[in-house]
């Protein structure tokens, strides 16, 4: 059985604010949730109540699984400057501290205007390097997440498995690895049993959508049981984020899904 964890910015929106958010979760059945930014320095545009969102998490005994790096990475325009990122990383930690949260997804940004795709990829490791050695011994663990550029994130450098893969062995750290978005590969027509199983050293954390479309998993033509069946296959065993668009209310949308998970 997978520990599913909803996306609180995408699912029970319904409850009202991220605490109530934890809360109809929890009424629906699930022990964990992830989130995006909390600081509001990217999206979404508002910073959370930390302290409301912690009592919320308190109360329910639910865990956090993921939260992103603020602000985004993106050093395309000259002189690439990743000085913002470093300087809210720290902050970004002490937060998903605060929350219990394991881990903060990082990308790759548009990339490196003008190099060539391998001096860009080599790039990232020394910029991950260095975040990583930043924030040792904190417990918390950088995912780097390849996107799909065909039709949610245009020019996003990181949008295959492999070359996020490439990195984090690049990068070498047992607080570092790869966010395997099963929905991003797809799109991009991977084969995910031959992805899966190739990163499996370094997939430390997944997230679903079903595609076409971005819904609830039962929406498009992913084949559910098998896509679980790939994942335990190769060994992985952590949660799962569920990070889509709802086609109906949040509490019916996950139905199906979880008595997949149930069965994996």
């Amino acid at each position: 059985m997978y520990q599913l964890a909803p996306n609180i910015e995408l699912l029970f929106t319904e409850a009202g604010d991220y605490p109530d958010r934890v809360r109809a979760a929890a009424a629906a059945g699930f022990t964990a949730v992830e989130m995006w930014g909390p600081t509001g320095a990217d999206a979404p545009a508002k910073p959370k109540d930390i302290p409301a969102l912690k009592a919320a998490l308190d109360e329910t005994g639910l865990v956090l699984t993921a939260q992103l790096s603020e602000p985004r990475t993106q050093f395309m325009i000259p002189p690439f400057d990743d000085s913002p990122f470093f300087d809210k990383l720290d902050e970004g930690v002490a937060i998903a501290q605060q929350l219990g949260c394991p881990r903060i997804v990082v990308g790759s940004g548009t990339g490196f205007g003008g190099s060539k795709r391998q001096v860009q990829l080599d790039k990232l490791i020394d910029i991950y390097t260095r975040a990583s050695a930043q924030i040792a011994g904190s417990g918390i663990t950088l995912v780097l997440e390849p996107v799909n550029g065909r039709v949610d994130h245009p020019g996003a450098l990181l949008d295959r498995t492999a070359e996020a893969a490439y990195v984090a062995r690049g990068v070498g750290s047992p607080f570092f690895g790869v966010l395997y978005d099963l929905y991003h590969s797809t799109v991009e027509s991977e084969d995910p049993a031959t992805e899966v199983a190739a990163a499996a050293d370094v997939i430390k954390y997944v997230q679903i959508a079903d595609a076409p479309g971005r819904g609830e998993p039962g929406t498009g033509a992913i084949d559910w049981p098998a896509s679980l069946a790939i994942l335990r296959a190769a060994g992985y065993d952590g949660p799962i984020g569920l990070e889509y668009y709802p086609t109906t209310p949040s509490a019916e949308s996950v139905r199906f899904i979880q008595k997949v998970a149930a069965e994996a």
